[in-house]
């Protein structure tokens, strides 16, 4: 079964968008295979062409794959650990905090990279491939050990992998194996005022 006919058997829109979309979830069951580094480059490609203020594009993706995955893997919490064992590749994702031409203060340096990891999540969800985020890391000792400059954030890790049955997991694991909800529309916008406290 792919990613997207499970999500869709979860996940109903409000209104009509493109199932690109809705189809997209973070799994954590992965079968432990490589991914080819050609497939792999093709998201990070995707994540390129985000948009960014004034162009300054501030993603920067560190990828850990085969026996390298190791140290990255420490950086994770032991309960991110026993499933994360099994993906393709793991990912720091960092962002320049300043702007390259004129080295000032980025106010969107974190948004702009959330766009550039829903690119590749999207581009990882179109491929069935298996894109996760997370925060359960951590980030000083990913940061120190990966020696990320000071004008540099670390923001969150990925995980890509290929998709596996849910039965691989920990039973309280697979129980949460399957597509989660969002918030019906009418909880996240609002017109012409700020309403939520």
């Amino acid at each position: 079964m792919s990613l997207q006919s499970i999500a869709k058997k979860h996940r109903h829109p409000e209104y009509p968008c493109s199932p690109l979309f809705y189809t997209r979830w973070s799994p954590r069951a992965m079968t432990g295979e490589s991914i080819p580094k050609e497939e792999l480059l093709a998201l990070f490609e995707a994540a390129r062409w985000a948009p960014s203020s004034r162009n300054n594009q501030p993603w920067r993706f560190v990828i850990a794959i085969g026996k390298n995955k190791e140290q990255f893997l420490h950086f994770l919490g032991e309960r991110n650990q026993i499933w994360c064992k099994n993906a393709a590749a793991l990912v720091v994702v960092c962002s320049s905090t300043t702007f390259e031409y004129d080295g000032s203060p980025s106010k969107t340096h974190s948004s702009d990279t959330g766009a550039a990891c829903m690119s590749l999540a999207l581009e990882g969800a179109r491929r069935g491939l298996v894109v996760h985020a997370m925060e359960g890391f951590d980030y000083d000792r990913a940061s120190r050990e990966l020696k990320v400059p000071t004008n540099y954030k670390v923001e969150l890790m990925i995980t890509i992998g290929k998709l596996a049955k849910s039965s691989i997991l920990p039973e309280e694991l697979a129980k949460r194996e399957i597509p989660n909800q969002r918030k019906p529309l009418k909880e996240i916008i609002s017109w012409e005022e700020f309403i939520w406290k």
